[in-house]
């Protein structure tokens, strides 16, 4: 076994804790805006789901980068460099999913005391993933 493997399971590990951790975050704070929403008799926005689900995906870009260093290897990279990309990609997408969840919990929160926004909160949303997305197409380079 190699320490290739160390890199491996942090690219899954610490990316999925991260989606745990955000998804939480903004699934809480949903419920609570809808449950004023409900208390004030205005509409659910059924949006907020999207707004909880946003950290997930870097769960699957864990997971890329999990068979990216896989590859990398058998096709002859170094298994201390896919060691490193492993733990560091996999704790700046895990990061990312973590700090997505907070402000998908901040949108969640203001979309349902005012009802508007929504655009603006999926873009800040958006910009927080491109995080994860540079940092798995820049350990993918780094691999080659």
């Amino acid at each position: 076994m190699g320490i290739q493997f160390i890199g491996m399971v942090c690219a899954l590990g610490l990316s999925a804790i991260g989606s745990a951790f955000g998804a939480s975050f903004a699934a809480l704070s949903s419920v609570g805006a809808w449950k004023k929403c409900y208390a004030n008799g205005k509409p659910a926005p059924f949006i907020m789901v999207a707004f909880s689900g946003a950290p997930l995906t870097q769960t699957i870009y864990g997971f890329l980068l999990m068979n990216f260093i896989r590859n990398a290897v058998q096709s002859g990279a170094d298994s201390t460099l896919a060691m490193f990309a492993g733990i560091f990609g996999g704790l700046a997408i895990g990061l990312s999913a973590f700090f997505q969840g907070k402000v998908a919990a901040a949108s969640a929160d203001a979309l349902g005391e005012t009802g508007k926004g929504t655009a603006n909160f999926f873009i800040v949303i958006g910009i927080i993933e491109t995080v994860a997305l540079f940092t798995l197409v820049f350990c993918l380079l780094l691999l080659q």
